[in-house]
């Protein structure tokens, strides 16, 4: 097929979640009533099951190790890297028996993951008599078995798929950008390109791998994001007419878990400032970086709820801009650290504020946002207080006349398009101010895409539910009672 231009095909990440709904995945997305060449000019970009890349890494949640961590661990007990893979190749094959109804169909799924597993397998077996004899350093390599090892998630989900929708008489290839076997590493791009350079899409229906092996490493630099990457480079090279990502929810007002179902509502439209917002607070609509690819070649990002075949979902554009100034979205971050650096000699001098971004990047910490005057920095930073403990111990090192701190605090973000209505700060404020809840500091940019409210952290479902009912649920009501009376 012809590279970057644009096509009539759509690019479609699904998520572990959605995933693992298998019977409904089908119904309303893969297949969702289609037939003959309907069935086409999709390109499905699958992420593994939901759970798996747990069990191959480490669980996202709880930081408990699976087969990567006890492997960094050395761990040689009975729960040690070993049976992690078994551990894995259990739930693999537990899952292809709860999906195919055909034998044969079964038999080349768990074929095909024992194939897998069993490479690796031997790969960290390798490694590890290396490692024991002490005078070897297989710390270098650690990376790459990273890698390999959030590559056979995916690997496993695409190729399932893809059984599955031949045993429903779809023409659909699975396509394995995870190079396994393969010892010549190329870029992403390279990789798509290659990948889709005999496919047509008008017959074949592609279900690709979410994780691709390229150069640079996509978990060393995208983390859990990578399959949303591919996804995105796909859209970018293949030229996409849509980009889609199915998850198990819609874009909503707020968490219906805390507001109320029948308070939030579906976003409907939003934009790409928007979204990378949400990405700022771990909200993702898409990965900050994806999200970059598809705006600068103007393509639309549309986000689905699986499990809501007949609904539309929320597209994201570029130009979009809502027709009224108004808040869309009310999130946050629950626990964060507030990082506050005092310096009185810092008037008139440059440096401190480079030297801690610096330390922050050696230590891998997260800045959600930041603030400064005369002689104080502060960074709210999504991280632990053992994480945080260590950066003050740095820069107390190279600063020792700093008073430096750290608070445990909650952010609560007002996000939309357009925010620029006037007094819409100040009706947050009172809101807060009649719940009883202290507001910490403000951070309100020129850019009118958001405003971040720091409040305690025992605070923020209070103050999640208050914002949303102010600015929000009663702007709402305002505006469909304003409608009846010009109805009227």
């Amino acid at each position: 097929m012809s590279m970057a231009e644009k096509g009539t095909h759509s690019v479609e990440k699904i998520g572990g979640t959605s995933m693992a709904a298998t019977a409904t995945l089908f119904d309303n997305v893969l297949i969702a009533g289609r037939s003959g060449p309907d069935l086409y000019n999709r390109i499905f970009v699958v992420s593994a099951y939901a759970g798996m890349t747990n069990l191959l890494l480490e669980n996202k949640k709880t930081g408990e190790p699976g087969v990567y961590g006890r492997f960094v661990a050395d761990d040689e007990s009975n729960d040690g890297w070993r049976a992690a893979m078994e551990a894995v190749r259990t739930a693999m094959r537990e899952r292809n028996a709860e999906m195919f109804v055909r034998p044969a169909s079964r038999a080349e799924a768990d074929a095909f993951v024992d194939e897998r597993l069993d490479a690796v397998t031997a790969c960290l077996d390798d490694l590890a008599r290396l490692r024991s004899h002490g005078r070897f350093c297989v710390k270098e390599q650690l990376v790459t078995v990273r890698e390999l090892l959030a590559g056979l998630g995916e690997a496993h989900s695409a190729h399932s798929t893809a059984l599955l929708l031949r045993d429903r008489d779809v023409n659909a290839r699975f396509v394995d950008l995870t190079l396994w076997n393969e010892e010549d590493p190329r870029t992403l791009d390279e990789r798509v390109t290659e990948a889709f350079a005999e496919i047509d899409l008008a017959t074949t229906l592609p279900i690709v791998t979410g994780y691709a092996g390229c150069t640079g490493g996509m978990v060393r630099r995208y983390a859990r994001g990578y399959t949303e990457m591919t996804f995105s480079r796909i859209a970018v090279m293949t030229g996409a007419r849509e980009a889609i990502i199915h998850k198990e929810f819609h874009l909503s007002s707020a968490d219906p878990k805390l507001v109320g179902v029948d308070k939030a509502r579906k976003i409907g439209r939003t934009n790409y400032d928007v979204a990378d917002q949400l990405a700022n607070l771990g909200m993702e609509a898409i990965h900050p970086g994806a999200g970059r690819g598809l705006r600068q070649t103007d393509i639309p990002l549309r986000v689905r709820n699986t499990f809501d075949r007949q609904d539309a979902g929320t597209l994201v554009r570029g130009d979009y801009v809502s027709e009224e100034p108004r808040v869309e979205i009310i999130t946050g971050i629950r626990q964060m650290q507030a990082l506050q650096f005092f310096e009185q000699d810092m008037v008139g001098v440059k440096g401190y504020d480079a030297t801690i971004l610096d330390v922050l990047t050696r230590h891998g910490i997260w800045i959600v946002s930041k603030s400064s005057n005369a002689n104080t920095i502060t960074h709210y930073l999504s991280a632990s207080a053992g994480a945080v403990k260590k950066v003050i111990t740095d820069l107390e090192e190279r600063y020792p006349d700093a008073a430096i701190s750290a608070h445990p605090v909650a952010m609560v973000a007002a996000i939309g398009s357009d925010i620029s209505r006037p007094g819409l700060v100040g009706d947050a404020l009172r809101a807060l101010d009649d719940a009883g809840i202290g507001v910490i500091a403000i951070q309100h940019q020129i850019r009118n895409v958001d405003v971040q409210f720091i409040v305690e952290s025992p605070d923020f479902e209070r103050a999640v539910c208050v914002l949303h009912n102010a600015l929000i649920e009663d702007v709402r009501d305002a505006e469909d009672t304003a409608s009846g009376r010009r109805a009227a």
